[in-house]
């Protein structure tokens, strides 16, 4: 078997795995609340405490990546994933299990940063839309059987059930690795890492994130200032752990970053809203909730390939700025949202959103890395994943500071229905203005070819 098809199916496996966790943990976080007895606040930080340490490491293990080696960091990502996992689904309290999310967090980080540079290293120009589809696709599918899995597992064998699956399937994609996939890539090797960077940049988005989730405005201000000095401090390093002039000197790489960053804002937090709307609100059972919500990344794993086969041939900008507008309006939508809202529509929304989604990202992702030399295929898969997971906190932030300032920090009963319907309107009016803006930063990006 040739290189490319062994580094495509490697990748497919572990782009599978980090997205499943999440849409099956989004799932299973009702039932995690009554077992801990928790408010949404805190379910909230269940599922971000995993995004928060991706998104922290994913830009400083890409830069090791491109240093040290891609598959050296991906294989280490694989084996720290399953090792997070085990110990998410033993965790006895909350906070203990808030502790081994950031754990798997890590491991994703590593994963995420390295798996479609791996890809980019292997495939040529002409088919690397192909492969990024078929790759997204992989991510799409993880979602798509999150709900479904994720619901039948916590209805049939409890919420751990959901983390120990992943164990196995993380030593399948570690093997894998290990066995078949042969050679390195690292165009920026002899290269200095950038450790005071990196501090910087990690203390950014832990002070940013948490400040705005906490409503701590000194964290904020000092999460602000920390911004600043990071690209003032990253713009005068030989060897910066995220490359600033690509931003500068690249309005097709800075505006496709922007573009995603707008866009997982936007319609990431969709799922933990409407898993705690689906199973509160309309009483379902995990199951049943999975169902319905698997409807999205259905239609986002079968039209991905497609999108990425497109914007081989059409102008990226073109096919994901469609996909930017379809994803605000099926966001309108869902704005309007109440305890009578049926299912059918629900359904057919979803369809829309999932649809949307796919046109956007793998052009986007295809766009952002046909428009950077070689040796920074690295970093840039690492600025695609950590737009992508900095978009996915900031959605979750966003719907948890809403949370926060409508109903406080109480566990969720009946007497809360109609303040958990007023929260979800409330922040799909802000995502869908988040998206709307997203559209510009799409269609002004310019032509990559």
């Amino acid at each position: 078997m040739n290189t490319k098809f062994i580094a495509l199916l490697v990748t497919v496996v572990a782009s599978f795995l980090t997205p499943f966790m999440g849409s099956a943990t989004n799932i299973a976080l009702p039932s995690i609340g009554r077992e801990f007895k928790v408010d949404a606040i805190t379910l909230g930080w269940i599922a971000t405490s995993y995004l928060l340490a991706a998104g922290i490491f994913s830009v400083p293990f890409g830069r090791i990546a491109d240093v040290g080696g891609r598959k050296k960091v991906f294989v280490i990502g694989l084996l720290v994933y399953s090792i997070g996992s085990f110990l998410s689904a033993i965790a006895p309290s909350a906070e203990l299990l808030i502790g081994s999310r950031v754990i798997q967090g890590i491991g994703g980080a590593m994963i995420f940063a390295t798996a479609v540079a791996i890809l980019t290293s292997v495939f040529p120009p002409s088919e690397r839309g192909k492969a990024i589809g078929v790759n997204t696709g992989a991510v799409y599918t993880g979602l798509s059987l999150g709900p479904f899995l994720g619901g039948y597992l916590t209805q049939n064998f409890g919420w751990r059930s959901v983390f120990f699956i992943n164990v196995p399937l993380g030593i399948l994609a570690l093997t894998l690795a290990l066995w078949k996939l042969k050679g390195e890539w690292a165009e920026a090797k002899g290269e200095k890492f950038d450790f005071k960077g990196s501090a910087i940049y990690s203390l950014t988005l832990l002070f940013t994130i948490y400040g705005l989730t906490e409503l701590a405005a000194p964290l904020l201000i000092a999460g602000l200032i920390l911004l600043f000095a990071f690209i003032a401090y990253e713009s005068g390093v030989e060897h910066p752990v995220l490359e600033i002039r690509l931003f500068r000197k690249n309005l097709t790489f800075s505006l496709s970053n922007l573009a995603a960053l707008l866009n997982y804002s936007a319609t990431f937090a969709a799922g933990f809203i409407l898993s705690l709307y689906l199973q509160y609100v309309k009483g379902f059972d995990p199951q049943h909730a999975g169902t319905i919500l698997i409807s999205q990344p259905v239609i986002m794993a079968i039209f991905a390939p497609f999108a990425g086969w497109l914007s081989d041939r059409i102008e990226p900008r073109i096919v994901a700025s469609a996909g930017m507008a379809v994803t605000a309006l099926s966001l309108f939508i869902f704005s309007n949202i109440d305890a009578s809202t049926s299912i059918s529509l629900i359904v057919e929304n979803l369809v829309l959103l999932g649809f949307g989604l796919a046109l956007f990202s793998s052009p986007n992702t295809n766009a952002i890395m046909s428009s950077v030399e070689r040796k920074f295929f690295g970093i840039a898969s690492a600025t695609v994943a950590t737009m992508r997971l900095t978009g996915q906190i900031l959605s979750m932030a966003l719907v948890m500071l809403v949370f926060s300032i409508l109903m406080g920090k109480v566990e969720i009963s009946p007497e809360y229905y109609p303040m958990l319907i007023e929260s979800a309107r409330l922040s799909f009016m802000l995502f869908t203005v988040l998206c709307f803006i997203g559209i510009f930063a799409s269609l002004g990006r310019g032509r990559i070819r």
